[in-house]
């Protein structure tokens, strides 16, 4: 998981190294068997000395990706704000979709009015009549109606 974001590993992070697993000790790999111990204590103070520079280098990594994803979910989401007497479509769902209509049919149900603003990004809708709808609706399942 640590890896994917910031592209170390949370271990060498901590430690500034890499781990061995216990079956790389217990029987030795290419990996263990071929170290010279002085140059990997060299190698090791050299990884110490630059461990700061790594940590800083992974934040800003994972800061990016972070950003990354808000700008995807913002411009997927498409979010916008509505005021009360907006006009607004309504997403349709399995339950208000017509029977035997198929993939074709109409995606969003018209016109509906803002009635009230019940929290961030959540309303209260009526329809033409005033009638309002039984339950709060979310922003993502409402998009701006052009007259």
């Amino acid at each position: 998981m640590g890896k994917l974001s910031t592209g170390e590993t949370h271990f060498s992070l901590v430690y500034g190294a890499e781990a061995l697993i216990p079956v790389e000790v217990g029987e030795p790999t290419l990996r263990f068997s071929q170290t010279d111990e002085e140059a990997n204590n060299e190698a090791l103070l050299v990884k110490l000395e630059l461990l700061d520079e790594r940590r800083d280098l992974a934040l800003v990594r994972m800061v990016a990706q972070k950003q990354r994803m808000e700008r995807y979910y913002n411009w997927s989401a498409d979010l916008c704000y509505f005021k009360v007497e907006d006009l607004v479509l309504r997403k349709m769902t399995q339950n208000t979709r017509e029977i035997n209509v198929g993939k074709l049919g109409p995606t969003w149900e018209s016109p509906y009015r803002v009635s009230i603003v019940t929290g961030k990004w959540s309303y209260e809708l009526e329809n033409q009549d005033g009638v309002k709808l039984p339950s709060n609706w979310n922003v993502t399942h409402l998009k701006r109606y052009y007259s």
